[in-house]
């Protein structure tokens, strides 16, 4: 059972799987896509995510468009996919994401109490600009912070540094969420405080360290910081 974490100054976000839907996106161009708009979005998700990884590893990074539009061309190419317009229509939808539904009340409760909001990323700063603006959410949040300011995606420890560093707070006193386990447990390792949304009920990582509580969505935040 996931316990109060107490001392809490500020919650730090990711955004993609966590306040922002990925899904609806290709579900957003599923009258071209028919059923396969899941499976093209499941293999775009995981592409994008491998090559991050794989840039970050080889020392070859690109802003997150780039990285999200190669993955898109690779799961467009392996599923048999060729329609004109195609692609250009879903990176546009990529932009206007919508966020979970629990998002903009829980943020508001905790905005009111005072807490520092952040969004800690590997959108590039014009990809988080659009995606928070289309789902209202503009001047809600304290720092939106891209990992372009570091040259590195996550799971660097930079990335996480540069929340602490922008809102001058010491990492335990910031409770990171993410829905991507590897990012979960990797955020804990670095020293913040960590809730798992585990959204999709995925099994732990095995990799250390293990974040401080899991919840299935955002709603139950409040209550628990």
């Amino acid at each position: 059972m996931t316990g109060k974490l107490s001392g809490i100054e500020a919650c730090v976000f990711d955004a993609y799987g966590t306040l922002f839907d990925f899904n609806t996106a290709a579900a957003g161009a599923c009258d071209e896509l028919g059923p396969d708009w899941q499976k093209l979005s499941d293999l775009w998700r995981l592409k994008q995510l491998q090559y991050t990884w794989l840039r970050g590893l080889a020392g070859h990074h690109a802003e997150f468009w780039q990285v999200t539009g190669d993955a898109l061309d690779f799961a467009l190419a392996q599923l048999g996919i060729v329609r004109p317009g195609l692609r250009e229509r879903l990176m546009q939808l990529y932009l206007r994401l919508g966020a979970f539904p629990e998002v903009p009340a829980m943020l508001q409760q905790l905005k009111l109490r005072g807490i520092k909001l952040a969004i800690l990323s590997n959108g590039s700063p014009a990809m988080l600009a659009a995606v928070v603006s289309n789902s209202g959410l503009d001047n809600v949040f304290d720092a939106v912070l891209s990992v372009e300011e570091v040259g590195v995606f996550k799971p660097h420890p930079s990335v996480y540094a540069l929340a602490a560093q922008r809102l001058a707070l010491a990492p335990e006193r910031i409770c990171f969420l993410s829905s991507n386990g590897w990012d979960a447990f990797s955020a804990k390792a670095f020293g913040f405080r960590v809730l798992w949304c585990n959204r999709f009920g995925q099994p732990a990582e095995r990799i250390p360290d293990m974040p401080d509580g899991e919840i299935t969505d955002l709603s139950a935040l409040p209550d628990l910081v």
